[in-house]
């Protein structure tokens, strides 16, 4: 069974509803017995997905478009892809002998896909602006201080990027920026490897969520390709402004929402 877990939660209801529905579909699948797997069901379970999830995109963009969502160019993209990707597997031809087979490979890249959107692009979805998205304040404590040392320099990192972003007085501050990027998500990495030896060690139950979290931004960090940077030419100001405000976003939210548990967790068990 695959869990529509807390993390999942954006706090939109009818997009939660529907990512739930998703969970439901597939796990529905996924307990399909062998024998009840032939060519007729797992062709309509899939065109089932397949018409839910378009349901659910059209949906999670109409939103992301009425609240005029600074990430709707992203999302529509991300959903593109992965419908070229269902309908490139949904095309295999299907017979009875290796429907079953087909399915299993098909259900593991849908959740698989599913978790990662979610937590890396879907929970950004409706967050306003902090005021100053580069203050590491007292709200973002955990109370483990190897932890929040480790916080406060990436928070460090982007208060720097962002300063060179707004530079304009600074000649080549590309380069700069270019490695600024790149010590980020280089020491992110370092941060999640970091975190997530400590809540092995202390028995955090939520681990596993944690670790998805953390593939899926990685994930993102991994598709900014910042050898293209000098292709944008004059939107350069642009896109990394945008970049910057979703990093800092995507940071904020994740512990708010979720690091600060560990703290609460490691208090309450001692």
């Amino acid at each position: 069974m695959y869990q529509f877990t807390e993390d999942c939660r954006i706090g939109i209801e009818q997009i939660d509803e529907e990512h739930r529905k998703l969970f439901t579909l597939i796990n529905e699948a996924a307990e399909l017995p062998t024998e009840a797997r032939t060519a007729k069901t797992v062709s309509q379970i899939l065109a089932r997905l397949s018409d839910y999830a378009a349901t659910h995109f059209a949906h999670e963009e109409a939103y992301m478009s009425e609240h005029e969502d600074p990430e709707l160019p992203l999302q529509e993209k991300e959903h593109q892809a992965f419908t070229d990707h269902v309908q490139a597997l949904a095309a295999q031809p299907l017979t009875d002998e290796n429907a079953s087979a087909i399915l299993d490979e098909i259900l593991p890249f849908l959740i698989r896909w599913l978790y990662h959107h979610i937590l890396s692009s879907d929970m950004m979805i409706g967050k306003l602006k902090p005021t100053d998205p580069f203050a590491f304040t007292a709200k973002f404590h955990t109370g483990i201080k190897e932890i929040d040392d480790e916080h406060r320099r990436l928070f460090d990192i982007i208060r720097e990027t962002n300063a060179l972003i707004h530079n304009d007085l600074l000649h080549d501050k590309y380069d700069e920026i270019i490695h600024l990027l790149s010590e980020l998500r280089e020491y992110t990495k370092i941060h999640f490897a970091d975190e997530e030896a400590y809540m092995k060690k202390i028995g955090f139950p939520q681990l596993d969520e944690q670790i998805r979290a953390h593939a899926a931004f990685v994930d993102k960090l991994i598709t900014i390709d910042l050898d293209t940077l000098d292709e944008i030419d004059d939107h350069q100001q642009e896109y990394l402004l945008e970049l910057i405000d979703f990093l800092a976003g995507w940071l904020v939210n994740h512990i708010l929402k979720m690091d600060t548990k560990i703290g609460v967790f490691e208090r309450e068990a001692h």
